[in-house]
């Protein structure tokens, strides 16, 4: 019995030993370096799929030549007869390349192209902030890839009020719909050119007008800053209509208040100022 149980011990610790012998196996496998040869008769050029920042060798019988002044995507290694080394090399993104450098007489190989994928990691740790960056730049690049399409769709809408429109020699400023969307108002506004001068658009601005209560009535503008606008033209051709989208963070209107649409003329005097009621604010399709 004393004999068995020995005997079981001494199968288990080597069953154990043996798989640690193959994990250690494997991670080392995982971790070889890929191996560069060259020699002092030939350049062999890497080229690396950011340019080049940082070049370093172990050993002073390998030389990786860069351009240090005016960062480039290649770099050029050559070496001499001796011991192998190790090669680093840091792109201007942070990405870290790793390689075994050895000397060979003869070379069949002289150019190697680099891909990202052979990086073995980057300078700068992706922790926590870095990660929320990722993430709200892929926020910000999805909510204007839905404003621009949410815009085209409007443009092609062509759906008008008719109602909110004025006029000043020849120039037609028109607000033709409102449309309220998730947390947004797009406000489609077309200006038609109809006289023989082009017209160059100074700037375009919506404002909310306050008339204030007394016996001196005075009137009190808070500009509103657009989130997004599509198809802004900054000259309009005589006898042209342009048609394009402001979009708002959504705001509702009271009685003593409305919005006013300014189009300011560059160089000129065409100037419009397009009163909008609360109601069609407060009332978006």
């Amino acid at each position: 019995m004393k004999r068995y149980i020995i005997t079981s011990i001494f199968l288990a610790t080597c069953s154990f030993a043996t798989h640690l012998c193959s994990a250690q196996v494997t991670a080392q496998t995982s971790n070889i370096l890929d191996t560069i040869y060259a020699n002092d008769t030939k350049n062999v050029a890497l080229f690396f799929p950011e340019p080049i920042r940082q070049g370093i060798t172990g050993s002073d019988n390998f030389v990786f030549t860069y351009n240090r002044e005016k960062e480039q995507y290649f770099g050029l290694l050559q070496a001499k007869p001796g011991e192998e080394s190790n090669l680093l090399i840091v792109n201007r993104n942070g990405s870290i390349f790793s390689y075994i450098v050895r000397y060979k007489e003869k070379l069949t190989k002289l150019n190697y192209f680099i891909p990202i994928s052979s990086s073995i990691g980057n300078e700068i740790p992706k922790g926590k902030d870095s990660i929320q960056a990722e993430t709200s730049e892929k926020s910000n690049a999805y909510t204007k890839y839905y404003y621009e399409k949410f815009c085209t769709y409007l443009l092609d809408r062509k759906q008008s009020n008719g109602r909110i429109k004025k006029r000043n020699e020849g120039i037609i400023l028109s607000v033709e719909n409102i449309v309220f969307d998730k947390e947004e108002l797009y406000f489609v506004v077309q200006i038609e050119n109809n006289s023989t001068l082009d017209y160059d658009l100074n700037f375009l601005k919506l404002s909310i007008e306050t008339r204030q209560k007394g016996t001196r009535k005075s009137l009190q503008r808070l500009y509103q800053e657009p989130i997004y606008i599509q198809n802004l033209p900054s000259e309009i051709g005589e006898i042209e209509t342009v048609r394009f989208v402001y979009v708002l963070p959504k705001f509702s209107l009271s009685n003593d208040r409305r919005a006013i649409l300014e189009l300011n003329e560059k160089d000129g005097e065409r100037n419009i100022e397009l009163k909008i009621s609360h109601r069609h604010i407060n009332n978006p399709n």
